[in-house]
């Protein structure tokens, strides 16, 4: 029985431990920290995969994917690292991250918005002193009341905003700056999910295109490109045209060089320049500079310079004019397909342009894309309407040649060109509701913004209590302490500076 009785009461003493249920459990570790760092390292890894492996959709993936081994071809396609940004799993991840920030965010916003709507302006003795930043002060002054105005002021002069209040005998001096910076993660939280989501709306609802323009040229199609992949055999590329609400007229094209005398490569390259005229039913004429940093947008669609056709051509040439009558010389400038007219009334019309001069076959034509022998062909109509055709070398062609002939009383030389390519390959980008721009504009660059608040700004509150000193002793103590939720060090000095202050008071 003894035993019975001892064995009852130890059971009663002994306290159960409740376990929180299922579903409580997983939604703490949804929400946590942790595991929203490994989310988001997750897709920083991926996201970097994605730049070092060329994506499909980017120009030249067929060149990529030839250089490729077949065993690499094979893993990458079957993990998806050719198109990596459309994976199930990338999106998954992007789900569940999105899913920790909302959680975290419900979590931990009632606590932060605390320090907002009801700030801790008082506080006991022993809290004050178990703070890291803590100083005690005795002070011989006639009243408290003398103390606490000096204290705000010199919380004034730190730029914090203080509040006074007496209760039971002591006074609390509380001063605070930057309260605002504790919502500053959740507006990181706030800009990462419009990034997330208008990245996710735009990969769902746009496409990727090309357009080749050449000046002159008008259009109202576009080119959607289709990468069918073959680990073994390569892979094959499908074009299909897609019906645009608008026309596209290319205007001129520019590629503005480092060294004019240099080739038309990218490595010689500054900027490239397409001017085209959109003519909308709906909406009118509308003109356009797409330039390399300088896209354009348009009714849900973004243009963008993405390459060019580097067979040379020329933009604006110099012809100097030779009359057969009388050997005079004039220069006249000839824009692409412009023309001008002599002083005789005779029009001169741009034609083509061969950056390597050959006849092949009985026509015309170029060796190379090179500028070895540019010539410019082009339409003399004389002043009773006559047309002719005539060619203007660059380089000196030797006497009596044929094709060196006057014509219409004229001889014609290339006396200088800017070099500029055939054509030029405009990538757009369809994204009928903005999501990228609101992505980029709205999450990116907010992003910065809230970070730079984030980390550059933070809360700093200070106490200070007054209170007569302890086994009646004359004078006063003061309890100086403060907090600050980052920026220690800078919190540090700006307390020392306070203390200091005090005791020169």
């Amino acid at each position: 029985m003894l035993k019975e009785a001892v064995n009852t009461k130890s059971t009663e003493n002994i306290s159960i431990v409740k376990t929180k249920p299922v579903w409580e459990r997983v939604i703490d570790f949804l929400s946590s920290v942790r595991f929203g760092i490994f989310l988001l390292c997750a897709l920083v890894v991926l996201s970097v995969l994605g730049m070092i492996i060329m994506q499909k959709n980017v120009q030249g993936f067929d060149i990529y994917f030839a250089s490729l081994t077949p065993a690499e071809r094979w893993l990458f396609g079957i993990l998806g690292f050719f198109d990596i940004y459309h994976t199930w799993y990338y999106n998954l991840l992007l789900l569940i991250l999105s899913l920790n920030i909302v959680l975290a965010s419900i979590d931990r916003f009632p606590k932060a918005w605390s320090y907002i709507v009801n700030p801790k302006t008082e506080a006991t003795r022993a809290w004050l002193l178990n703070k890291k930043y803590k100083e005690k002060l005795s002070i011989n002054c006639t009243s408290a009341e003398e103390i606490a105005e000096k204290i705000r002021e010199i919380f004034k002069l730190n730029r914090l905003k203080t509040t006074v209040k007496e209760k039971s005998g002591r006074i609390y001096v509380f001063g605070e700056s930057g309260k605002w910076n504790r919502m500053g993660a959740y507006i990181v939280h706030a800009t990462l999910l419009i990034l997330f989501l208008g990245h996710f709306v735009a990969l769902q609802t746009g496409f990727d295109a090309d357009v080749r323009l050449i000046p002159g040229q008008t259009t109202d199609e576009i080119q959607l490109i289709e990468f069918n992949l073959d680990y073994q055999k390569g892979v094959s590329i499908e074009r299909y045209s897609v019906k645009l609400p608008f026309t596209i007229t290319c205007t001129d094209i520019e590629q503005k060089l480092i060294d004019p005398k240099g080739s038309i490569d990218i490595s010689n390259t500054l900027d490239w320049r397409t001017q085209i005229k959109i003519d909308d039913p709906e909406y009118g004429t509308t003109v356009a500079d797409i330039q390399l940093n300088k896209p354009f947008t348009y009714r849900g669609y973004r243009f963008f310079q993405a390459s060019a056709i580097t067979m040379g051509s020329a933009r604006n040439m110099t012809l100097e004019i030779t009359s057969e009558k009388d050997s005079s010389k004039i220069q006249v400038n000839l824009p692409r397909n412009g023309s001008t007219v002599l002083p005789d009334g005779t029009k001169i019309e741009y034609d083509s342009f061969f950056p390597d001069f050959v006849i092949s076959n009985g026509k015309p034509d170029t060796r190379s894309e090179h500028y070895n022998n540019p010539t410019v062909r082009l339409n003399v109509v004389t002043p009773n309407g006559e047309r002719k055709i005539a060619y203007a070398f660059f380089n000196k062609l030797p006497e009596g040649i044929p094709i060196g002939a006057p014509v219409a009383g004229y001889k014609f030389r290339l006396a200088d060109f800017e070099k500029a390519p055939l054509a030029h390959v405009l990538s757009i980008k369809y994204d009928p509701y903005g999501a990228s721009f609101i992505a980029w504009y709205f999450g990116g660059f907010g992003l910065i913004a809230s970070l730079c608040f984030v980390f550059f700004f933070s809360h700093r509150r200070c106490w200070a209590l007054i209170e007569t000193r302890r086994k009646s002793e004359e004078g006063w103590e003061v309890i100086l302490a403060g907090d600050t939720n980052r920026n220690y060090f800078s919190f540090e000095e700006m307390f020392k500076k306070i203390v200091q202050s005090i005791k020169q008071q």
